[in-house]
């Protein structure tokens, strides 16, 4: 029992400082912030910076403001429901990308749901309080089956797009 005990006491500090987060027990270091390049960190994750990643990191950026969650958190929650089909599913990337949600950390999920009911819902677990957000019909429209050639420019756009350009709330 002692040496599980030490083993304890010698693998969580190296965990924290390998990982950037203490699991949830309340006194490890902060998280890391995102980088200062947006399109590196979204093609960390998803492989590419397409214009539905980036607009999944945009939209995890304002909900971690908005829930007034830090980065890594694991009292974030957050579902991704749409089609099991690129496009859509991206936006799952880049929410993880941006708030660091996982499906190995059990905070990330994907449901399937029609085009219609494209929606990423960010919970904070402490608090109850949820934002969900959905791309706006101009991003569908303006971004829908970008050719392979161009997701990296379209990604670089979505950038510098106003947030309600991008997503808003949904009901």
């Amino acid at each position: 029992m002692r040496r599980l005990l030490l083993l304890a006491l010698l693998v969580l500090p190296a965990c924290r400082e390998h990982h950037g987060h203490d699991h949830g027990h309340g006194h490890g270091h902060a998280p890391p912030a995102a980088s200062a390049d947006p399109l590196a960190d979204v093609a960390r994750v998803h492989g590419g910076s397409g214009p539905w990643a980036v607009a999944g990191y945009r939209m995890g950026q304002f909900a971690l403001r908005k829930l007034d969650l830090p980065r890594q958190s694991f009292d974030l929650d957050v579902t991704h429901r749409g089609p099991m089909e690129p496009q859509y599913a991206c936006v799952a990337d880049g929410a993880s990308a941006a708030t660091g949600a996982s499906l190995g950390k059990v905070n990330l999920r994907l449901e399937e749901a029609p085009v219609d009911g494209v929606v990423t819902i960010y919970k904070n677990r402490r608090t109850g309080q949820t934002v969900a957000l959905r791309p706006t019909t101009a991003f569908k429209q303006r971004f829908l089956n970008v050719p392979r050639p161009e997701l990296g420019k379209a990604g670089a756009q979505v950038l510098t797009l106003k947030d309600e350009e991008i997503f808003e709330e949904a009901p």
